[in-house]
């Protein structure tokens, strides 16, 4: 507890907690624009900078790159030195990064200080999970607080590309990068005020620095293969190699954590199945909403001819939704229908709402309204149904001195999730749309059927999260897997996150509905 803590009284002290939320919020959000804010612009940095098309791939990777690598053990070094001092330095180091990057006159130092910012990012967003299930104890307070993250995490890649298009059009590309300068300077000041000085477990048994090369080092070389993959080819030998030195590095890594006395990520947590689940229910996921914003954007600009500004509106919708989902109508829902419930409607509605994008988007005389307007709104009301469910049951076994690590895997599946979607899905289109323009099909209707066929394969990752969710996420699955591992869960962690539910109640123990259709593949028992 903080000096201010002590001497301040409980409305005192709610406030701070709700101030230092805003603070991480903040930091958040400035990490989640920077991974989408770009996109519009890059046809303006390309000419100004005369950046060749190849390099001009690294504006976007180089920050996804180093961002994706380090989430990890930035989360585990919040756990064991402190939250506060890692999440400062992020920002810190992310700041100066944008600087850079707003005034750079060349490719090479813009791409310099997009891999500096993705360093930043990475050590700021590691700890903003872990600040919020420390910090908020009580249950309707925890359920807004998430709801605010969400909001962030999910709405901000839209609000990125509005926010894009409005800066590059009535200012310069510079300005994309440089208004993080003040901001990120007076929530660093806000920070050292106002954050938590919360101690970390400690590294008596040493850092484990092997193994933070080790998994850095994996995931680095790993990511830049797959974001290489769409100009190198899938079967090229710099991409088989490029992935197999990671699956070797990662291979070794796994390795020395099962021997190593203090790793820097203990294996055991990957034995927690709602984490691990909820993973990869929710990298699926990513991977195909990537197309949304990939396939979507691409299309309103080179088909129907958007203009920067007019294509960040037209996303808008999906955010505002989001942001209404997450006013308290998520957390009410959750409280009497259940986490896994709501995710599996949330899922259907996603896919729906994808197919119906994938759809539209082969249409070159397509109009917004309705069905461009509806599947947007769809995809945003699927969105704001899934991931408080899915972060909900992610944290539900984690020890409260684990939960940045937990984070960083929750961030680190988006992030290798969102490189794989997005290089697997542009190459599908790109070769779609090739292979009909030498067939003599006329370009622009060849363009628009590829980028079809990325958004049908993206609806169909959600497809696949749905099943994985239907085949590992089921309340009575969750709970035996529960009743094999010791009971060391951080307190009420997911209780206190529905809002509206009595602390005591046990999410695993909620009844799914009878009517699932994996229940005719088990032998449970109707009401399981």
């Amino acid at each position: 507890m903080s000096n201010v803590d002590i001497v301040a009284g409980p409305s005192t002290t709610s406030t701070r907690r709700w101030l230092a939320l805003l603070v991480v919020l903040v930091a958040q959000l400035m990490v989640i624009l920077d991974s989408s804010v770009v996109n519009v612009a890059l046809p303006v940095i390309q000419k100004d900078l005369s950046i060749s098309q190849a390099n001009l791939t690294w504006v976007i990777n180089g920050y996804l790159i180093s961002y994706g690598s380090l989430l990890l053990v930035a989360g585990r070094l919040g756990d064991l030195f402190g939250r506060k001092p890692i999440f400062l330095a992020g920002l810190a180091i992310f700041t100066v990064a944008s600087a850079g990057c707003g005034f750079a006159g060349s490719e090479t130092v813009l791409i310099a200080a997009r891999f500096a910012q993705g360093v930043g990012g990475a050590l700021a967003s590691a700890a903003v999970l872990a600040f919020i299930v420390a910090d908020f104890p009580q249950a309707e307070e925890r359920a807004r607080a998430m709801s605010f993250y969400l909001l962030i995490t999910v709405g901000g890649g839209s609000i990125g590309l509005l926010l894009g298009g409005v800066l590059t059009e009535a200012l310069s590309w510079h300005w994309i990068f440089a208004i993080n300068i003040p901001i990120g300077i007076v929530t660093l000041v806000a920070g050292l005020r106002l954050l938590p000085a919360q101690p970390g477990s400690g590294a008596g048994g040493g850092v484990d620095i092997v193994g933070s090369v080790l998994v850095t080092a994996a995931a680095l070389i790993g990511i830049d293969g797959i974001v290489s993959a769409s100009g190198h080819g899938w079967a090229s030998g710099r991409t088989l190699g490029t992935l197999g030195v990671a699956a070797v590095l990662l291979a070794a890594f796994f390795g020395w954590e099962s021997r190593v006395r203090n790793p820097i990520v203990p294996l055991r947590i990957l034995r927690e199945r709602s984490l691990i689940g909820s993973a990869a229910v929710r990298a699926s996921v990513i991977a195909g909403l990537y197309g949304v914003f990939f396939f979507g954007s691409l299309f309103l600009e080179e088909v129907l001819h958007y203009g920067s500004i007019k294509t960040g509106m037209a996303f808008l919708p999906q955010t505002l939704v989001i942001a209404a989902l997450s006013s308290g109508v998520t957390t009410r829902l959750m409280g009497r229908f259940g986490p896994f419930r709501l995710l599996i409607v949330g899922l259907i509605i996603m896919i729906v709402g994808l197919g119906l994008l994938a759809w539209t988007n082969g249409d070159t005389n397509a109009s917004y309204f309705p069905w461009l307007f509806l599947s947007l709104i769809g995809v945003g009301v699927g969105a704001g149904l899934s991931f408080m469910p899915l972060l909900v049951i992610a944290m539900k076994n984690v020890p409260a001195e684990e939960a940045g690590l937990a984070s960083g895997v929750v961030n680190v599946s988006m992030q290798i999730a969102g490189a794989v979607g997005l290089a697997v899905l542009a190459t599908l289109s790109a070769n779609r749309t090739n292979g009909l323009i030498r067939s003599g099909h006329d370009p622009v209707q060849s363009l628009a059927d590829g980028y079809r066929l990325g958004g049908l394969v993206g609806a169909g990752c959600v497809v696949v999260a749905l099943i994985i969710a239907l085949l590992v996420l089921r309340p009575s699955q969750l709970a035996a897997a529960a009743a094999h591992e010791p009971a060391a869960t951080a307190p009420e962690l997911v209780d206190a996150v529905v809002a509206g539910m009595p602390a005591d109640v046990d999410v695993a123990a909620i009844p799914a509905p009878a009517t699932q259709p994996i229940d005719s593949m088990e032998s449970q028992p109707a009401n399981d």
